[in-house]
């Protein structure tokens, strides 16, 4: 068990950064990181540590079930790191009175980044090449492989134009990309085409880029109706949530062609990735990287800590989950 101090005892549901868990130390009580998963590793607790738990700060992957706020019962806020928070349980933290917070925007930058990487590295077949280098084929054959189009003039759709999708879609038009969205509503503010449905999205755009908030409606939007619809040239980049494609019928869809390729930061149930989609030649594939950059995680950091000193000093939280 952990030593007792005055200061306020905070959880780690995880590891998290060194400058974070530093900027935390000097104003509470640290206990953990635990392992995951989270609802498991929280019942091993020591029963006077998650008695004195004030706050919580997780992963918005992270499963903050129910079962696991019960056994944290001074528990008075949840900070997730990062923009997501669908593994919280916010009708349990409600119930509660429990505050939620998030940190949205932090990390839109470093993830469009990676988003357009991984459509550069899709469509022009990026991870391949480099295979086809370090082989030895191009110096044993003497001959380049061959490319296919370009980006330029390309129609990008973007399903979910929040803060990552709006840096995505500044990227793409200078990309001379024509940009097209589907939100759950039209955003005036913004110059790119809206499209009613995510089905005529696809069937317009040449590459589908998926950015939407992960929750139980955008489950497995992207299904095999909506890839058939993308086509057989077309690619589709996911550096939102696993959850929102359907990774079976995105399998089948790359190894029949119904598809070109795909780029993708985020899996289903990561961070276990199917061997059949590690085994096909036309994806490129990253191990959940969008928002690992050093002005992210600091960014991150800064939300988190300025949220809780809001909180413990009895002001509004800045950012609250919506709803």
């Amino acid at each position: 068990m952990s030593q007792k101090t005055d200061r306020p005892a905070l959880l780690l549901a995880t590891r998290m950064s060194g400058v974070l868990v530093d900027q935390l130390a000097a104003h509470f009580e640290v206990l953990g990181p635990l392992q995951v998963p989270f609802t498991a590793a929280v019942a091993t607790l020591p029963r006077a540590d998650a008695e004195r738990v004030q706050a919580l700060v997780t992963m918005g992957t992270s499963d903050t079930t129910r079962e696991a706020i019960a056994l944290l019962p001074a528990l008075r806020v949840i900070c997730c790191f990062g923009s997501g928070y669908e593994g919280v349980d916010l009708a349990a933290a409600r119930e509660r009175g429990i505050a939620v917070t998030h940190s949205p925007g932090a990390n839109a930058a470093s993830v469009a980044d990676l988003a357009l990487g991984l459509l550069v590295a899709s469509v022009r077949d990026l991870f391949g090449s480099g295979a086809y280098l370090h082989s030895g084929e191009w110096e044993n054959k003497g001959r380049r492989r061959r490319g296919g189009r370009g980006l330029t003039g390309r129609r990008i759709g973007i399903y979910g134009l929040g803060a990552i999708g709006e840096q995505i879609a500044r990227r793409a038009a200078a990309f001379d990309m024509e940009v097209g969205y589907y939100n759950r509503k039209p955003r005036a503010d913004m110059p790119y085409r809206y499209f009613a449905s995510l089905l005529e999205l696809a069937t317009w755009a040449d590459v589908l880029m998926v950015s939407v908030r992960a929750d139980a409606s955008t489950r497995h939007a992207v299904d095999a109706t909506i890839l058939r619809a993308l086509g057989p040239e077309g690619h589709v980049v996911n550096i939102a949530r696993g959850s929102a494609i359907d990774e079976a019928a995105l399998i089948a869809a790359l190894r029949d062609g119904v598809i070109a390729g795909a780029g993708l930061d985020v899996f289903e149930h990561e961070p276990a990735v199917p061997a059949a989609l590690r085994a096909l030649p036309n994806v490129a594939l990253t191990p959940h990287i969008g928002g690992d950059t050093e002005e992210a995680v600091a960014a991150m950091s800064a939300m988190v800590i300025a949220n809780l000193d809001a909180f413990f000093s009895g002001r509004p939280v800045l950012n609250p989950v919506p709803g």
